[in-house]
């Protein structure tokens, strides 16, 4: 029950006028209604007394056997009986959104982040947990994804973040992910492990660097330390389109470790032997961003409430 809120309706009356009110039109007493309270009975008639001079018309006809709606009483009860009930709803809703309970969140993500575990990990976990936000999902390249963060028209995203626009965000690190690389199967078909320089005079097939800086650099340093420069071959927008060329036999690529579980037909994965090169997976907010719901799916991201499936 509210019993704190001071709210004034135009007049002078306020929400505990309202409440007294209801309880001797209720109980049609005033001393019922006061134990009821948990008041005493004098500044029940005392508060009643300056309700209906407020209102500026008797409210009750105090009668020896108690107390009686008058004609502008029943009118008066008729109007605001529900009003506590709405107070307390506004307040439980005013509540849960800054808990985080309510509202929306959009996020982004992209292609292969979305097979890091973390990624449907946190979604999942975030929906059980919140059911009455409203969540939307986007699929985008890293500066596309960026560029939503900045625009407004997302408010997370998981991404690769090493070689992104950080101005203006707030990344948080999840995980490094070993680079593997993915071959054509009719060309090593058991997915055993390999050397880098073993692909010297392979092409790559790439992301160009304007869609996704992070795997661009990435696979062009790792094969710097490996001793050669990378032959770039067709680009490709999106990780699955990469593997689409791989599996064509148009050449190689690089991809995080989280992308052998992509059964793609026509592709194996094979672990880099020595030092393999690394990628960051990282969520990504507005540095000014205070909303509870991206504050709360940040937590779920970080911190899971569950472990992971499986």
């Amino acid at each position: 029950m509210i019993n704190s809120i001071s709210i004034h309706f135009g007049y002078d009356v306020e929400l505990r006028h309202i409440r007294y009110f209801l309880a001797i039109a209720e109980e049609r007493h005033f001393t019922r209604a006061a134990q009821k309270l948990g008041i005493g009975q004098p500044p029940l008639s005392h508060q009643i007394k300056d309700l209906e001079r407020e209102i500026g018309t008797p409210l009750f006809h105090r009668i020896p056997q108690g107390a009686e709606l008058t004609e502008a009483g029943r009118a008066f009860e008729d109007r605001v009986r529900q009003i506590p009930g709405l107070v307390a709803e506004a307040v439980s809703a005013a509540q849960r959104a800054a808990a985080g309970e309510t509202g929306r969140i959009r996020v982004g993500f992209t292609g292969s982040a979305a097979f890091n575990p973390r990624v449907p990990q946190a979604i999942r976990i975030y929906r059980r947990r919140f059911p009455d936000v409203e969540l939307s999902l986007a699929e985008h390249n890293s500066n596309g994804l960026v560029e939503g963060l900045k625009n407004g028209t997302l408010d997370a995203a998981f991404l690769r973040p090493d070689a992104v626009d950080k101005q203006g965000l707030r990344l948080f690190h999840l995980a490094d992910e070993p680079l593997i690389a993915a071959l054509a199967s009719a060309r090593m078909p058991h997915g055993e492990p390999i050397r880098l320089e073993q692909l010297a005079e392979d092409p790559f097939i790439l992301t160009p660097r304007a869609l996704g800086p992070t795997l661009f650099d990435a696979t062009l340093e790792a094969c710097r330390r490996a001793g050669f420069e990378a032959v770039l071959g067709q680009s490709a927008p999106q990780v699955a389109s990469v593997l689409a060329l791989v599996a064509a036999e148009l050449g190689v690529a690089l991809v995080p470790e989280s992308m052998r579980d992509a059964s793609f037909k026509g592709v194996t994965y094979h672990d880099l032997q020595g030092n393999a090169p690394k990628v960051a997976l990282a969520l990504a907010i507005r540095s000014d961003e205070h909303a509870a719901t991206v504050s709360a799916f940040v937590a779920e991201a970080r911190f899971p409430s569950e472990p992971e499936a499986g």
